[in-house]
């Protein structure tokens, strides 16, 4: 295919520059809240397609970086109030994950590939981006916010894949269909080849939908979520509190197995404040069923802020706690805070002070319900650990009934993200094959059926209300809870394999050149090269 960027003078690669960032960011149109999910499936062949054109591996790389680092700006764009120009930095950085990548899709789609060159590529160019997304997804490089499976939350297929390889398993076969399409549209001879391994995909997405089949039911669990919505304003603590008791009342009547507060709902230590918890320990006796708070505060029993999720039974405090293991950089840590502490001044919800993090899960047992069936166990995860897969498959290991997300997005209230964060909860139900239930203290509250499918009516940015979802519940594993994250380890496998032989090729043919043909030169209008 001809570089469409060649012989344009000196501004060209200014113009690649930004054509790289643009192409970059419109894989974010597929996540809420515009949730164009469909658009995941080509809105990777436009970065595709200029990165194959390179004229150079360091063009390439620079290419992959540029869209990178146009997805991570894309992604997180909400971020801004908060971070502001620290932002850009941190996708600059984010973005350098993608330089590699950005030589991998010249390597295999540069030139004019073979067949058996195209049909590689169908496999290395999605295990490639799929070892960026693992990357990035440690905790300290902002976790796995934005994986570009995560946008086919609303989609039974890619549910049903979820079950089998998690969240990865969909991120594999979107890049490798776009990694198709690219190749469709730019290299004819190959075109049979693809359309081969394009039904290859069909066919694997098929085989899991009828093997994989849907967790079976075992009865039903009501759990209710309270969202009391924004309170602004020197006494927002308590007015919130009060908001929240009274919504909780209104649920006596309705028979929940369990009712679930969101994100920092207490703002005391518990400890600290016997009234508190007298209070708490009044509704649970006035609804019939425990309740499942947060509170964010100095603990009384150990040095430090801790967000907890604590259990509160009709006599008080049950004792069961769990305190976050994962908390949000900058939100509620900032790392290297001597370097870059700073940015608490920059922008707004920065953690002044280090939050600290718990040591271990922990699954609950709360006291059943007077009349209601056997225990229930719960596993706790607080807003930002849903995005995880991993901590939800060790609570379903350990043994866990349903899983239950306490959050809150008072920061980013009227952004796409807490759209984006309600959605996670498709994926984690999928991938565990347990129901999932996402309380918020604001933001979206939704809950989620074993097969990921939503229940029930979500509760809005705009709502302040408690409603009951009524839940199936199952006891079987999925293929992923059981064998966990193996599409990761395939694709370093490959991607292993792929070092390895173009190493071998390298020892063979000293001098000899790349594995792949650089692009083919095209003449100026002075009939000189350019490159």
């Amino acid at each position: 295919m001809r570089n469409p960027f060649a012989g344009q003078g000196p501004g060209s690669g200014t113009v690649r520059a930004a054509l790289a960032v643009f192409f970059g960011a419109l894989p974010a149109l597929a996540f809420p809240a515009p949730a164009l999910w469909w658009a995941a499936y080509v809105a990777l062949v436009p970065w595709l397609l200029l990165i194959r054109t390179a004229p150079s591996p360091r063009r390439a790389g620079l290419d992959g970086w540029l869209g990178g680092l146009g997805f991570m700006l894309a992604v997180h764009h909400w971020l801004l109030p908060s971070l502001h120009v620290f932002l850009l930095v941190l996708a600059a950085l984010l973005g350098l994950l993608w330089l590699p990548w950005g030589w991998v899709v010249r390597a295999m789609l540069g030139g004019e590939p073979s067949a058996a060159r195209a049909a590689a590529a169908l496999l290395v160019v999605p295990s490639g981006w799929l070892l960026v997304e693992l990357v990035r997804s440690w905790e300290g490089l902002g976790g796995p916010w934005g994986l570009l499976g995560a946008s086919q939350w609303q989609v039974p297929p890619a549910l049903r894949l979820a079950s089998v390889g998690g969240v990865w398993l969909v991120s594999l076969l979107v890049v490798a269909v776009n990694t198709g399409l690219a190749l469709l549209l730019a290299v004819r001879p190959v075109r049979r080849t693809v359309l081969v391994g394009l039904l290859g995909c069909a066919l694997v997405v098929g085989l899991v939908w009828w093997a994989a089949a849907p967790p079976r039911t075992v009865g039903t669990v009501r759990i209710a979520a309270v969202q009391p919505g924004v309170f602004d304003g020197p006494d927002s603590v308590e007015r919130r509190f009060a908001r929240a008791e009274e919504l909780t009342r209104g649920l006596a009547g309705q028979r929940p197995d369990l009712v679930v507060w969101g994100e920092s709902s207490v703002g005391a230590d518990l400890g600290a404040r016997p009234d508190i918890a007298a209070r708490l320990a009044a509704l649970s006796r006035t609804v019939g069923a425990p309740l499942l708070v947060n509170v964010d505060a100095r603990r009384s029993d150990r040095p430090g802020i801790y967000k907890s999720a604590i259990l509160i039974g009709p006599q008080g405090p049950t004792g069961e706690r769990y305190d976050k293991m994962r908390l949000v950089p900058f939100g509620e840590y900032v790392p290297a805070r001597a370097l870059l502490g700073w940015a608490t001044s920059v922008g707004k919800g920065a953690a002044g002070e280090d939050r600290r993090r718990g040591t271990r899960p922990v699954v609950m047992t709360p006291p059943p319900r007077e009349g209601g069936g056997p225990g229930l166990r719960v596993g706790p995860l607080v807003c930002f650990e849903s995005a995880f897969p991993d901590m939800t498959r060790r609570l379903v290991r350990d043994g866990a009934d349903v899983v239950v997300v306490q959050s809150a997005t008072s920061t980013f209230q009227d952004t796409w993200a807490p759209a984006q964060h309600a959605s996670l909860g498709a994926l984690r139900a999928a991938e565990s094959g347990r129901p999932v239930v996402h309380a918020t203290l604001t933001g979206i509250s939704a809950a989620y059926a074993p097969d990921g499918r939503r229940t029930g009516t979500a509760l809005g940015t705009d709502r302040s209300a408690a409603t009951v979802y009524a839940l199936p519940l199952a006891r079987s594993a999925t293929v992923y809870a059981r064998f966990g994250d193996w599409p990761v380890y395939g694709a370093a496998l490959v991607i292993g394999a792929l070092c390895a032989a173009e190493g071998a090729r390298t020892l063979r043919r000293p001098g000899r050149g790349p594995l792949v043909p650089p692009a083919r030169t095209v003449r100026g209008s002075a009939g000189r090269p350019v490159h």
